[in-house]
């Protein structure tokens, strides 16, 4: 065997050995450098879209969404519950919305884009406390009879409807804030783009 044999076998064995480091190497620095393209947690918070899939989400369900560092609601409302909304009107500091925010396409008594759909930042407009989600029809200590479900912030009494309108009376000024939002397809709900800009 000549020396020139062994001599080509080495280069060869160091070129792919090189060349495999070298790969290595590539795809080392490649994939912290695409995963850099994501929204950071810190973006998130600050702004960046959610979507949340709801497609298991029942009649009379609430599940709870982060966005922006906020709970945000979504309430799948039965036909009663909907149907129990325009008896309201008459308790409540802004049954048409027209004091508090919510987007330009929110309008209506139901304030949603799909009408059993709420979906709301899940804090009070009073001090900023986590209202809890009370469905439950009569319940004694929120006025029986007259309370059809809804939501009652427990630091300070303020009470709201299903569809996050504020009841006379209590220390919160305005109807719980709707986010923007808009939906991709029928199951997938997108909190932070609009949809007229979806």
């Amino acid at each position: 065997m000549s020396s020139d044999g062994v001599n080509s076998g080495r280069r060869k064995f160091l070129t792919a050995a090189t060349s495999a480091v070298g790969v290595a190497g590539a795809v080392g620095i490649a994939v912290p450098f695409v995963g850099s393209w994501n929204p950071s947690a810190k973006a998130k918070a600050a702004g960046a879209p959610v979507k949340a899939d709801i497609g298991r989400l029942e009649p009379g369900q609430m599940v709870v969404v982060e966005w922006r560092g906020k709970p945000v609601y979504v309430v799948y409302r039965t036909e009663t519950q909907l149907a129990d909304l325009a008896g309201l009107n008459d308790q409540l500091k802004d049954p048409e919305s027209e004091v508090s925010a919510q987007p330009a396409y929110i309008t209506g008594i139901d304030r949603a884009l799909r009408p059993a759909l709420l979906v709301v930042e899940g804090l009070c407009t009073h001090l900023g406390c986590a209202p809890k989600f009370r469905p439950e029809v009569g319940a004694a200590d929120l006025g029986g009879d007259e309370w059809v479900g809804g939501f009652f912030c427990p630091c300070h009494g303020s009470k709201f409807d299903l569809s996050g309108r504020v009841y006379a009376g209590v220390p919160a000024s305005a109807n719980l804030v709707v986010p923007p939002y808009s939906f991709e397809g029928d199951n997938i709900l997108v909190i932070g783009v609009d949809t007229e800009a979806a």
